[in-house]
Formats: structure tokens, C-alpha cells, sequence
């Protein structure tokens, strides 16, 4: 249900940063461009998109196409402001947020430490060779050493993460996969990982994710609406099953840009972000990753940072000049939706900032 689908390095957002921001009129620039570009069939799939810099809107467009709630059909739909939508695999580096905010609240431990160690049922693991090795920063990274497919269509039984949800003990499934590398040692696209680290925030917490989530990250943040679709275990489902409004995604984005802190609040650590934001491991397409979100192939820190989800959607954020882009979409299953995101950021959001950088 998350999608990890390989996604090349298709566009590069600006590595450099812009100046003062001029005023435009109430439309917002891009709409217009995004509106004829819909109706002209060179944007199937997409249902929203969002761009903010540096607090001006540049788009904010809605459109009509069919779509799912965590691979249920709900049937054409327009987009609007105040729907929800699936984030999918978004939901990942979202969970990673909170892990920080949990850590500073001491109420997980630290990212070195064992993660078998934190599932003490669990002895006959511990004693497996290699087990006691893997720590929860690995978790973070999708670094873990065990072996994991979500290459595999989510219809497909023998992909990993329905597996995961079809078992009898989610977190038993996932600590118990076979040893294939060294931790550390290889990346793993793993929604698995994730699910290990929300246990430890509920656990750690005393709260159930979605409680957590209200609570510390998204009232601060002035997140009121949201959905946070559980499996059959009755647990969210934290590799993918986070519901937003698209403005809400796009408030994450800018608190993100903005250090962790937004409307004079210090929502997620700094010093967290920073971690979040070094890269763990390279990819064999050139992207890196840290923990949890998708890094820009260049700089430290990285030019940008995203979430990817299933179907094309999207947060990008680029804190060197404060951009932020939120695409929702409903390509999903679709090895290709990837596309669609990378031909609006290449195609509209890149020459619009071109555009107004040669202005200043």
C-alpha cells in the first residue's frame, strides 16, 4: 500500500537561494498553467497540488479523478481544500518526526541503542545471530540487514509490507526476517522499519500513534482534521496509512523549512532535523536517504528533502529559500506515478522560480 516503486533523479530543485518575494494578485500564479495543462491531458492522475515560498502561494489547484482510501475505491472525486486524502508512504517520514519529538521528551531511547532490546517477548529473536547488531537508528535508515520486498505489486501476497499486515503478530513478522547483509551495511526500502518505530513511540509514550500525532505535532501546527487508517490489528498504520488535508501537509512543509518551528513555536527539535537530514545511505539512482525522508543527490545539508508516496504523492522541501511543494495524486500501483510529480516540479514549479530569482 505505501509503493516502492524506484524513483530516478529526474529534476533538480534550486541549489541556491533566492531574495526578497514581490506580491502577486489573488490568483495564485501557477493556477492557470495547472489548469490548461489539466485540461489538455498532460496531468492525468493529479487531484492537488500546493506550492509555497517564502509564505506566498504560487499554486493552489484542485481537480477531479478517481480515488482510494488506503486501497479502497471511493470513486471520482474533486479535490478540495478541506479533503482529506491518503499520504501513503508520506505517512513515513512523518513518523520519523515524531520520533524526535518523543526523544526529546525522553520518552524513547536513542537511536543507538539495540532494537531487539526494546521487545523483550520477543528472547528467542535476541538470540538469533546478528539480531542484537541491528540498532534503532538502522530502523530509521531502512539499514537493517533483513530481508524485505515491496518490489512486488501490493495486491501480491508475497509483498512484504501485506505480509506484514496479514500477520498474526506485525512486529514479530518484521523482527524475524532473515539476515541478508551486515546492518548499516545496505539500504532496504522496508515499511516494515516504520512499523517497529511507531511500537516504540506508542510504547514509549504511552499513546497510541495517531493520539501522539494530535497531540504534539499536529494541534501545534493547527491540524485539526485528520485520518489515520488502522490495520486489522486495530494499530495506524504508520508506513502508510496517515489521511491530510493538502494545506495541512503543506503547514508540515513549512514547519520544516523553517527549523522545526512554526508560528514561534519549536514544534520538532532542530538538533532532530539536522539527524533527520544527514544522509544514512546513497542510492543506487543517486538519491540518499536519512531518516525516513528522501534527500537531494547533492549538499550538506541536502538542497531538499521529500516524502515519496504510492500514486504521486508528494512533500518536497527546500529550506535554503523556503519552498515548499505538496502534490496529491491518484496514479496509484502505477511503477510510473512518480512521473507526475517530477513533470509539475520540472515543468511549472522550476521555471517559476527561475522566473521570479532573475526579477530580483
Amino acid at each position: 500500500m505505501s509503493g516502492a516503486f524506484r524513483i530516478p533523479v529526474a529534476t533538480a530543485l534550486l541549489p541556491f537561494a533566492l531574495g526578497t518575494d514581490t506580491v502577486h494578485g489573488e490568483e495564485p500564479v501557477l493556477n492557470g498553467g495547472l489548469n490548461a495543462a489539466f485540461a489538455a491531458g498532460e496531468l492525468a492522475g493529479l487531484h492537488g497540488i500546493v506550492v509555497i515560498h517564502r509564505g506566498e502561494t504560487l499554486a493552489e489547484a484542485f481537480f477531479e479523478g478517481a480515488d482510494e482510501r488506503w486501497g479502497e475505491p471511493l470513486g471520482n472525486r474533486t479535490l478540495d481544500p478541506d479533503s482529506l486524502h491518503d499520504l501513503r508512504s508520506v505517512t513515513k517520514p512523518i513518523v520519523g518526526l515524531l520520533y524526535g519529538i518523543a526523544l526529546a521528551e525522553g520518552k524513547v531511547p536513542e537511536v543507538d541503542q539495540p532494537l531487539i532490546a526494546q521487545f523483550p517477548e520477543y528472547t528467542d529473536l535476541a538470540d538469533q545471530p546478528g539480531r542484537r547488531d541491528i540498532l534503532i537508528r538502522h530502523a530509521l535508515s531502512m539499514t537493517m540487514g533483513t530481508a524485505w520486498n515491496e518490489d512486488l505489486p501490493y495486491s501480491d501476497p508475497r509483498n512484504s509490507e501485506i505480509a506484514m499486515e496479514r500477520a498474526a503478530d506485525r512486529y514479530r513478522f518484521v523482527l524475524d526476517r532473515p539476515m541478508v547483509d551486515a546492518p548499516g551495511a545496505a539500504w532496504r526500502y522496508n515499511g516494515g522499519a516504520v512499523a517497529i518505530i511507531g511500537r516504540l513511540i506508542a510504547d514509549g509514550t504511552g499513546m497510541a500513534l495517531d493520539a501522539y500525532a494530535r497531540e504534539k505535532l499536529f494541534r501545534p501546527l493547527g491540524i485539526t482534521a485528520f485520518e489515520w487508517v488502522k490495520g486489522a490489528d486495530g494499530v495506524p498504520s504508520a508506513a502508510s496509512g496517515l489521511r491530510l488535508r493538502i494545506g495541512d501537509l503543506a503547514r508540515i512543509g513549512r514547519m520544516l523549512n523553517g527549523n522545526g518551528r512554526f508560528d514561534g513555536r519549536q514544534v520538532v527539535p532542530a538538533d532532530w532535523l539536522e539527524r533527520t537530514f544527514t544522509p544514512r545511505a546513497t542510492l543506487g539512482d543517486g538519491l540518499r536517504y536519512g531518516y525516513l525522508f528522501w534527500l537531494a543527490p547533492w549538499g550538506q545539508p541536502p538542497a531538499w528533502a521529500a516524502g515519496f508516496g504510492n500514486g504521486g504523492q508528494r512533500l518536497t522541501v527546500q529550506p535554503a529559500i523556503d519552498l515548499t511543494i505538496v502534490v496529491f495524486a491518484g496514479n496509484y500501483n502505477d511503477p510510473d506515478g512518480w512521473r507526475l510529480p517530477v513533470k509539475l516540479i520540472e515543468e511549472h514549479v522550476v521555471p517559476a522560480i527561475e522566473k521570479r530569482l532573475g526579477a530580483q
